[in-house]
């Protein structure tokens, strides 16, 4: 794993993948600082913090898109899937090699609240909450885009794709308001995601008897669960997309709260799509 961090971060900077992310970065975050703190004179810069989670829109696709893409482009995955490397090696390597790209970019801007603090006071405390917080926050984005990345050849694609599927969970929150709350649209709405498993699990183990019986199993635990308490389907939309809204659970930190859950929540996100991509590579390997 070590070798692959070290190949990966280097890389960063022998192109100009790393220079364009920490400047876009930089200079976004600086403006929104500029504004935000030095014209207007607030001191409170987790403003600045809650602000710039849009950058990751674009920064994170910038870092990611090229991770995987890139060598099932050029075949030179085939070595990686024949060697005796562990996958989880390498795709954590891959993993924490952004992940540091983006520590060492977010660490730059701690040069911003010391600014702040030669003027006034500073929350000490507050800050870091947010710090911590926005830091987590770009993890579980970096952990999309490594997925994403394992999903196709094409770079720009990944960045698309990546983009897309960062705003919809930065609008999570917007669309669970629009979502219906009533039973029978909770009724269809899991029965659609039992299709979507069945299918998901065909498409994995390509063994169509299985993933029928998985659809059975969990149609008739719909039944059962309709027969035992109606109710559980009462909103069970809104609760499912709660579960992908990560800028909500960021709110804490940007008050500088620091929530345990949270932190268990976004490790737990990151490691989840960590998973899916170790598990997308190895059926790439035995297909």
């Amino acid at each position: 794993m070590l070798a692959i961090f070290s190949k990966e971060f280097r890389s960063y900077f022998t192109s100009a993948t790393g220079y364009i992310f920490m400047s876009f970065f930089l200079i976004m975050s600086g403006i929104y600082f500029a504004i935000m703190n030095l014209m207007s004179g607030n001191p409170n810069y987790n403003i600045v913090l809650n602000s710039i989670t849009m950058i990751l829109l674009i920064g994170v696709p910038i870092i990611t898109m090229r991770l995987l893409s890139e060598e099932t482009k050029q075949k030179t995955d085939q070595l990686v899937l024949t060697s005796p490397l562990r996958l989880s090696g390498i795709v954590l390597g891959k993993y924490f090699a952004a992940l540091a790209l983006f520590a060492v970019t977010l660490l730059i801007t701690g040069i911003q609240p010391v600014i702040i603090s030669l003027f006034g006071s500073l929350p000490v405390g507050e800050v870091l909450g947010g710090y911590i917080g926005y830091f987590l926050l770009g993890a579980c984005f970096i952990a999309i885009g490594l997925f994403i990345s394992s999903l196709t050849d094409n770079q720009v694609v990944a960045a698309l794709v990546t983009f897309a599927t960062l705003l919809l969970l930065l609008l999570m929150d917007g669309i669970k308001q629009a979502l219906p709350k009533d039973r029978t649209s909770s009724i269809i709405f899991v029965g659609i995601l039992v299709i979507a498993l069945a299918v998901l699990i065909y498409f994995s183990i390509r063994n169509i008897y299985v993933s029928i019986g998985i659809g059975m199993i969990g149609f008739v635990a719909m039944g059962i669960a309709y027969v035992l308490d109606k109710t559980l389907y009462d909103g069970i939309m809104i609760r499912f997309f709660d579960w992908f809204s990560l800028l909500r659970r960021y709110d804490s930190f940007a008050m500088g709260i620091f929530d345990l859950s949270a932190v268990i929540y976004y490790v737990t996100f990151a490691a989840a799509f960590l998973f899916l991509t170790i598990q997308m590579i190895e059926k790439r390997r035995w297909s």
